[in-house]
Order: C-alpha cells, then structure tokens, then sequence
C-alpha cells in the first residue's frame, strides 16, 4: 500500500474537523451579525468565539495548498470584525449603556487573532499589513478603555507580524504610516505602565527607521515627543529630575520639527510643522521659566517673536507677553515686565483670562517694590483700554485678593487695598449696573466678603471693616438682599468691637437690628454693653435677649463666656441664673445642669462676700441631685464621680474656710452639705470618703458649739437633737472603719463633741463610756485627756467622774513616758486634787491625801528644777494649810498626817528653805505640846501656826 492511500483519512478527518469549526464560527459570528443582543448574549458570544478560536489555533499552521480554508477564515474574521463596527455605530446612535465597551473589544481581539491564522494568505494583497491593521485597531480600543496589559499584546502582536515585512519594498504611504503608528501605539502603552524606558526606546527606534521621509511621520513622532514632555510635567511638575527629562524629550519633538521642515512638500505640510514648533518652542519656554532661567525665557520669546513661525511673520500667541513679563519680573527687571503687561493691551484677541493671570502674576512679584499707587495705575490702566466683562472684572479682584494665604500681612494688606481701591472705583461699579449683571454682583460681593472673613480671622479688623463696607456697594438696597446687608451690619459691628471703637460698633448693630431684628444682633449689643463696663446694661439685655423669637439657651452660656472674658462676673453669674430656669422645662440645652452650677460656684469664687451666694447654689446642687439621683444630675461612672467629688470638696472647703473666719453659721451649712455630697460618694467604695463624711459631720458638731459660744446663747433642744443625731452617724462610720485610718485630731474632736453633747443631755455615763473607748484607742495622747479632763471639770456641766477619769487616764500616760512633760504631771496632779477636794471634800479625804502622796513620790528623785517649782509650793503649802481645821478641832493624829505631808513636799522644792525651818519648828512645838497635855490638846498651843497660803 502507498503511503498517500495510508495517511489519506487523517486528511480526511482533519478536513472535516476544519470544517466543523468553520461551520460552528460561522454560526457564531451570524449571531454576532444580529443585531438584536443582549449584555448576556453578546459576552456569552465573545466567549464562545474565543473557546472555539483556541481549538482552531492549535490546528495552525494551516498548509499553504489549503488556500480555500484561509480565504473562508479572512472572510469570517472581516464579517466580525464589520458585525463590531455595527454594534459599536448601534450604541453610539442609540447612546445604550447596555453594551461594555471591554465586551466589544473582546470580540475586535477574536476578529485579529482570526485574521492573523489567514495572514500569509496569497490571494489578498499585503495580507500581513491587514493583520497587523486590526491588531493595531483594537490595541488603540484596548488603551482607550484603560487595558494597557491588554493594548500592549495587541502592539506587541501588530509588531511581530510587520516585523517579518521588508520594509524597504513597502511603498504605500498608508502601509508606512501604520508601521509608525503600530510603533508610537506600542510606545504609549509602555509609557501608561511606566516603563518609561522602553516607550522611549520605541520613539527612537521610530526616529531611525520609521519616518520614510515624510514630514507627517516627523509631525506625529514630535507630537508624541511633545505628549510625553507634557505627562511628565503633570505628574511632576516641581521636581528637577522632572523638568530636566520633559526639556530633553521636548527638544527631540522640536529637532523632528526642523527635521520635518526640510522634507515638507506642501504648505500645509510647512505650516502645521511650523505651528507644532512654536508650540513646542512655547513649552519649552514654560520649563525654563519653571526652573528658574529666564535669560533662557527670554531668549526662546524672541526666537519666537522673530523667527517665521506664520503667514505673518513671528509667533504672537496670547501666552508669549505673559511667559516674558514673568521672565523680566524674575530677573527683577519691573520695568520690562511692565512694558510687556501693557503691550498686552494692544494685542487684541488675548482672552481675558491670559491678561488677568498676568495682572496677578505681576502684582504678586512687583506689587510692593512698585508701590500700591503703581500696581494701582497699572489694574486700571487695564481695564481703562480694555473691554472688560463683570465676569473678568470679579476675576481680576478675585486674582489680586488672592487665597488668603499669605504669609506675609503687609502684602494681604495691600492685595486689599489695591481691592478696595479698585472695586471703589465708578468705572468698575458701572459695570455692575442693571439686572443683567446680577450674577456676577453676587460674585464681586462673594470675593470681597471672603477677603474681608480672611482678614477678621486673622484679627486685622481694620482692613476688614474696610473690606466688608466695600463689599455693601454691591449689595441692592432692596428686600430680597435685606437679610444680607443686616449681615454685613453685623460683621461690621464686630470688626469696630475688635478695634474697641464702641460706638461705631453700637451705630452698626442698630442698624442691623431695624433691618432684622434677632437673637443674634441682641447679643452684640450685649457685648457692646459688656466693654463699656455697663454692667446694668448687659444684665438688662439677658432679659431683651430671652424675649427674642429665634432665642435658645446656648447664648446665654456664650454670654457667661463673654462675661467671664470681661471679668464682669456679676453679669456672669446673672448669665448662668437665668440659664437654670430652663433645666426644669427639660428643654435641649447646651451643658448639663451640673456644669452650670459648677460653673456659677466658680465664678462666685472669684470675689469675696458671696459666702451666701456659694451656699445657694450649692444647696440647689444637694436639692437637684435628690430629686433627679446622682446618676442623673451628677453623670455616671468617673465623670459623675468627679463632678461629685468637686461639690464635696468646695463644700468642705468653704466650711473649713468659714470656720477659720469664725462666720461659724455658714460654716455649719457648708460643712453638713459636705457630709451628704460625701454621703454619695460613700457608694464608690472609697474609704478616704468615709473619713471626709465623718469629719464633715463631726466638725459641723464643732461649729454649732462654737456659733453657741460666739453668739453666748445656748443651743436649742433641736439643735442638741440634731447634734446627736450627726454624732450617731460619726459613730457608725468611725466603727465601719479599719483601724488606723482615723485620725486622732478627728477622734479626739469627736470624744470632745459627744462628752459636750451628752452633757447637756445629763447622760454622766455615756460621757464616761466615750472618754473610756478615747483612752482605749491608738490616738488617744496625754494632751487630749488632759484637756478632756480640764473641759469636764468646770464650767456649769462639770462631771467630776469624767474629769477624774481623764485626768488619772492622763496622769499614768505622762509618767510612763520615757521623758515626762512634768509641766503637764503638775497641771494634772493640781488639777486632781481640786476635783477631789471640791466634789469629795471631808468625806473622803484619804482620796486627797493620796493625791499629795502620789505628787510626792513623782518629785523625789527629781533633778533640781525639773518639777515646776511653783507648782511644787503650791502643793507643800496647800497640803500645810490642809492640818490647820484638823488642828484646831484637836484632830492631833490628821493635823500630823497633813503636816508632816506639807514638810515632806516642801523638801523637794528648791526656795522653801525657810518654809521648811518654819515647818520643822513648829512640828517639833507642836509635838511637845501635845506630849506636856497629854491628850488635851485644845487647839490652841498659845502661838500662832505659820499660814502658808499658795
């Protein structure tokens, strides 16, 4: 069998299966031929032809004898790529959205991809030229929808097929233009994705080979050149590097323009290169304006001024006076620049917008080497010679006023004065006459008001009051621009309260107020009142201002504020009263009530003699607090906790205060509100507010027994009731302690109220049980029981049991202490045998006696002085003088006792000498007597004893 007969049917079945897939596109591309579709239909569509595409490729290449299966795919890839024409002209027609331009494209890429299985096909002409063409097509679609990855396969591929051509036999002038357009396509695509490199690499390569001679092939390779310089200034527009990589690329666009010239071969040709080189000229110009060379600048505007660039001769395009004016203004040379912004005048068909930008460029750099009278002249020289519309009119004052931005005040002080000077003037205020001018009155009075907010924001109120009074000439005295001119009244009067001019400031919201009558002129006027001090006035007009129909309760907190800044406290604390009484209506209001008290007891803080005043609003605090809750008046969690905390401690501070000055009555207010506020705070949890409250209560105790004794009238029974009651809840809280935590001042403090209290009570046993639990604690100390035991054992409500006890208690502390106060062992020894002698007397006068016996067993043993020496005569003489009765009645045994107690004192001390001779004396007659009468002792020896008195 012959090898032909063997491989026949895999022909056979691979013909077939070429024409199944033929036959399946052609059923496809009938669908896309439709024009009935679908956003579904059309992407299921595209898919299925790039499906069935895929499985035709892997059969390529196709065998040059198969000329009939080429032909049938170059006609089925032109009936798709017609069929996307048509759908494309369909949506543009119809202006569907329906349709995504990415869906279309889609099928543009099949219709290539197709074409160039069929690009070697021999029946066609320039087949590869063909194929390259609709990659290239759909490569700019690609690009134009922004699929750079997408557009550079579809150059990449044009590239490749065109690659295999010889270029030198091509001579159809179209042929040659799409190889540099494929190649310019194909650069642009590389430089969206930023590969800069290659995109210029692409242009070069187009400037070796690509150009043919033709002086169109220049123009578009130098328009690129020139596209590329311009994308680098958008991006870039300040960076060296930048400007450096735009001049070098636009001198290649402007060497492909001389280049070009000498192949051009029509005038059109000459023209169009000569106007893409002027332009580029232009460009280049701006750069070296940017960097900072102006000779550059300038050299470039002559070259262009004298050089042939059109029908007329030199370039005299509308930017060049502007490019050289800022060129001569950066070498400094204002006279120049000057010359180039008048000649501007003369030019004519020069936008408004070129002469306005350049009016702004001048002033900004010679505004104040010129002068303002200059710069002046110069604007309305301007607008004297030209035509000048209202629309350039706001533009050149808003040009010249600027952004606000300035750094420098002197120049914004200026750009305004030249403004206002301007905006002043007849010619210019003619041009907004009539109602056909209106939007662009509106306009002018924008740009001056802005001006003018610029300079109030940065406290020049002297040239914005100059600025918002211009700024009123384009405000119609009508009714529809009523509410604007009260307005500006207003802004007005705040600028000449900046300047402290008072009047003028009152003459201007007076103004305001017959024009629109509202809250807001109601309370400048209260400022105005404010700084001249009119404290009646201000407060006067808090009642003017709540009668306003647009009234809220914020502006009577502004108005503390501005109180507060005035220091005019008392319209502060008038401000903040009347905020109150909104509280209870439940109204929205600015703070919260609490804020406003506080803020009210601060302020009333700040004077003296507002004790009563602090204690008012202080107690509506207490009030609200209970009437609301904590929670709800004071806040929740820290921020209540602090609020509270702030009442307590002014509350505590003020009664300490009080209790200082000896104003005891508000001190007892100030300190029991103290105790409630602490009373809430108690819930934290925080021990240190368990001694605030126990201290608060024990010192109001205090305060009212010293109010008793300051006014020298007894406490009544409800006020001994009360003082109980705080006592008990002292007690309570000092018992809920942990030990230690108490101070002892505190403590004694209390001891000493209670012992008072239960006194006028008549309880002796509960004086005595708190003085017991005081000697059994840590902070008891021999001073507190000492003064303790002085307290109980005089006045009217003596307890003699209760000073005995101290006293002793004290007397044990003093002498088991390393180094004894025998100042104060001789006050309580002198003070125990009064209380014994004057509540026990005869009855018990073993009790005396053994006072004198511990006294003398304290000062045996005692350095010379150590024992108060005074105190130790008054016991030797007392305990003398003590024997006298008992002598006298013949008790001879007791009058001994005391005798030979006072002669054993008076040894100890120091200058009883002679006492003590006197004593041993008598003692020694006395005895003898006694023996001589044995036991008939009358009395009377028959001399007298020695009267020892303290």
């Amino acid at each position: 069998m012959r090898i032909a007969e063997i491989s026949s049917p895999d022909l056979r079945h691979q013909s077939n299966h070429h024409e199944r897939l033929l036959s399946q596109l052609d059923s496809l591309i009938k669908q896309a031929e439709n024009q009935n579709h679908s956003p579904e239909t059309l992407s299921t569509l595209s898919s299925d032809l790039r499906q069935t595409l895929s499985r035709l490729s892997q059969l390529a290449p196709f065998s040059n004898n198969n000329n009939s299966l080429k032909l049938h795919i170059w006609k089925l890839s032109y009936r798709l790529w017609n069929s996307c024409v048509d759908i494309s002209n369909s949506a543009s027609v119809s202006r569907s959205t329906g349709f995504s331009a990415e869906t279309v494209a889609i099928l543009r890429h099949v219709a290539a991809d197709l074409l160039s299985l069929a690009a070697d096909l021999s029946d066609v002409p320039s087949p590869a030229v063909k194929s390259a063409s609709f990659y290239h097509k759909t490569g700019l679609i690609w690009h134009d929808i922004k699929k750079f990855d997408l557009a550079s396969t579809c150059f990449e591929r044009a590239t490749e097929i065109v690659s295999k051509l010889d270029i030198d036999r091509i001579s159809d002038s179209g042929e040659k233009k799409l190889l540099l357009d494929i190649n310019i396509a194909r650069s642009r695509a590389a430089w969206e994705v930023l590969d800069r490199n290659l995109a210029i690499t692409l242009l070069n390569r187009a400037k070796k080979s690509l150009l043919f001679g033709s002086s169109e092939h220049h123009k578009s390779l130098a328009s690129q050149y020139l596209m590329f310089a311009k994308s680098v200034l958008s991006k870039n527009k300040n960076e060296a590097s930048s400007l450096n990589e735009a001049l070098k690329l636009m001198n290649e666009a402007l060497d492909l323009c001389e280049r070009g010239l000498t192949e051009a071969r029509t005038r059109e040709e000459t023209m169009e290169l000569k106007g893409l080189q002027s332009k580029t000229l232009r460009f280049i110009s701006a750069v070296h304006l940017q960097k900072g060379e102006y000779e550059s600048v300038i050299k470039c505007v002559r070259v262009l001024r004298e050089g042939n660039f059109g029908g007329g001769g030199g370039d005299h395009h509308a930017s060049l006076p502007v490019l050289a004016m800022k060129a001569w203004l950066g070498l400094g040379r204002y006279g120049e620049a000057e010359r180039e912004l008048r000649g501007m005048v003369a030019i004519k068909g020069i936008p408004e917008g070129i002469w306005v930008s350049a009016v702004e460029a001048y002033f900004q750099a010679a505004g104040v080497a010129a002068g303002a009278e200059t710069t002046k002249g110069v604007f309305l020289g301007l607008l004297g010679r030209c035509h000048v519309s209202t629309k350039a009119a706001v533009r050149v004052a808003h040009r010249v006023v600027g952004d606000g931005e300035d750094v420098n005040e002197g120049a914004a002080k200026l750009r305004s004065k030249v403004v206002a000077d301007l905006v002043s003037d007849e010619r210019v205020q003619a041009l907004f006459t009539g109602d056909g001018a209106a939007k662009e009155r509106t306009a002018m009075h924008a740009v001056l008001w802005n001006c003018a907010s610029n300079h109030f924001r940065s406290k020049d109120y002297e040239t914005s009051a100059e600025m918002f009074e211009k700024s009123m000439l384009y405000l119609p005295c009508d009714m529809e621009n009523r509410i604007l001119r009260a307005k500006s009244f207003r802004v007005l009067c705040l600028c000449y309260l900046g300047l402290s001019q008072l009047d003028r400031a009152q003459e201007y919201i007076i103004q305001a107020e017959k024009l629109e009558p509202n809250i807001a002129s109601a309370f400048l006027k209260f400022k105005i009142y404010l700084q001249k001090k009119d404290h009646n006035g201000a407060i006067d007009q808090l009642v003017v201002m709540k009668m306003c129909l647009d009234f809220t309760p914020d502006f009577l907190s502004l108005s503390a504020h501005e109180a507060v800044a005035c220091h005019a406290l008392p319209v502060a604390v008038a401000a903040l009263s009347n905020l109150l009484s909104f509280y209870a209506s439940q109204t929205s209001m600015p703070t919260t009530e609490v804020v406003v008290l506080r803020t009210l007891v601060t302020i009333l803080t700040q004077e003296p003699g507002n004790v009563s005043a602090v204690l008012k609003y202080s107690k509506r605090a207490h009030a609200r607090a209970s009437e609301l809750g904590p929670d709800c008046f004071f806040g929740k969690e820290e921020v209540g906790r602090r609020e509270l905390n702030w009442f307590a401690a002014t509350s505590w501070n003020f009664g300490t205060k009080c209790g200082k000055e000896k104003k005891f009555e508000p001190c007892i207010e100030f300190l029991r509100l103290a105790s409630e506020f602490y009373g809430v705070l108690i819930d934290g949890q925080v021990e240190e507010n368990s001694i605030m409250v126990c201290k608060s209560l024990i010192l109001t105790v205090s305060a009212m027994i010293a109010s008793e004794n300051q006014k020298q009238t007894s406490l009544v029974d409800t006020e001994v009731k009360q003082a109980v009651e705080l006592l008990d809840r002292a007690a309570k809280i000092m018992t809920s302690l942990s030990s230690g935590t108490m101070e002892p001042d505190l403590l004694f403090m209390y001891t000493f109220n209670a012992c008072d209290i239960q006194g006028r009570l008549n309880n002796s046993e509960a004086q005595l049980e708190v003085v017991k639990s005081f000697a059994s604690s840590k902070a008891c100390n021999p001073k507190s029981l000492l003064q303790l035991g002085l307290t109980a054992s005089q006045g009217l409500r003596s307890n003699p049991q209760v000073a005995t006890f101290a006293l002793n208690e004290c007397l044990s502390a003093l002498l088991s202490s390393p180094s004894p106060d025998y100042e104060n062992v001789a006050l309580t020894v002198r003070k125990l045998v009064a209380v014994s002698s004057i509540h026990r007397g005869d009855t018990d006068d073993d009790a005396v006696y053994g006072m004198y016996r511990q006294a003398y067993r304290i000062m045996v043993g005692l350095k010379e002085g150590e024992y108060p020496s005074e105190e130790g005569k008054w016991l030797a003489m007392t305990a003398w003088n003590r024997a006298a009765v008992p002598a006298r009645l013949g008790q001879v045994d007791l009058a001994k006792k005391w005798m030979n107690v006072g002669l054993e004192l008076a040894k100890q001390v120091v200058g009883m000498e002679t006492y003590r001779a006197c004593m041993e004396d008598f003692i020694a007659s006395f005895e003898k007597k006694c023996h001589e009468l044995k036991y008939n002792i009358t009395g009377n020896t028959g001399q007298s004893k020695p009267q020892l008195i303290a």
